[in-house]
């Protein structure tokens, strides 16, 4: 009886072994694949820094090339010598999992962070190099700079009171922090120095007209206004429960529109 059922599993056995081979090579065309469409598509700087472009682009080439070479090696070869060894998963599971998780990123795209991440991590100065102060002073005029470039710049000369009257036309997403007054919000980007896991968020004071539940966390808004220089309270740490007078840069809004959210929602370090 025992000498039945072990040839009647031999067929299926000798099946899956001619299967696992494929899911490799079909794992390795799956991530090629992936890689390939967030580098076509732009959508791999919501992942990691721009600087990245060509090593994501020269891996998804190799796996695409690896499983060719893979399925190419199955169809010429007439007999494979099945082999025996430990694995801690079934056979052919890792292969799958990683098809299974290819077809998800070429389905789902990548979520862009929003508020509630920044609310957890909490909005930070960026460091600065001894080249940033200096490049930043000479040659970016105020109604020009991007809103990393206002950070980095009242970073690098932290007297809120010297940027009073100048224009600014910045664009971010909108924070909503508890310890600023209802007309004020935080307009914010995230900032990416490696990758997603590294991002932090950036943020300047905008003082409003009217109340901030006008604009909802999360609204991309493109704010034009004059800076002035304002106590307001702020936080130390994330969980700190209480708030210190600051003297502050904050942008007085003349004009707000909302505009969608763009394309690159990140800046880079």
């Amino acid at each position: 009886m025992n000498s039945a059922n072990t040839r009647k599993s031999e067929p299926n056995r000798h099946k899956n072994h001619l299967l696992f081979p494929w899911l490799d090579g079909l794992a390795l065309l799956a991530w090629g694949s992936l890689l390939l469409k967030y580098t076509l598509t732009g959508q791999y700087k919501l992942l990691i820094h721009p600087n990245y472009y060509g090593l994501v682009l020269t891996s998804s080439i190799i796996l695409i090339a690896l499983g060719i070479i893979k399925i190419k090696l199955i169809l010429t070869r007439t007999h494979q010598k099945n082999s025996e060894h430990l694995a801690l998963f079934p056979p052919g599971f890792s292969s799958s999992l990683l098809i299974c998780v290819a077809i998800a990123g070429l389905v789902i795209p990548p979520k862009i962070l929003t508020s509630q991440s920044a609310m957890k991590t909490g909005v930070r100065d960026i460091p600065l190099t001894r080249s940033q102060p200096q490049a930043f002073g000479r040659t970016t005029k105020p109604e020009e700079r991007s809103l990393i470039e206002w950070i980095r710049t009242i970073n690098a000369y932290p007297e809120p009171d010297a940027y009073k009257g100048q224009l600014a036309k910045v664009s971010g997403f909108v924070l909503h922090l508890e310890e600023l007054p209802d007309n004020y919000l935080m307009l914010s980007r995230f900032v990416i120095t490696c990758c997603a896991v590294d991002a932090y968020p950036i943020g300047i004071p905008v003082k409003l007209e009217t109340s901030r539940k006008t604009y909802p966390p999360d609204t991309w808004l493109e704010i034009q206004g004059e800076m002035n220089a304002e106590t307001l309270p702020v936080k130390e740490r994330v969980d700190a429960k209480t708030t210190i007078n600051k003297r502050s840069v904050v942008l007085a809004a003349k004009s707000i529109e909302s505009i969608p959210t763009p394309r690159d929602p990140y800046s880079y370090q």
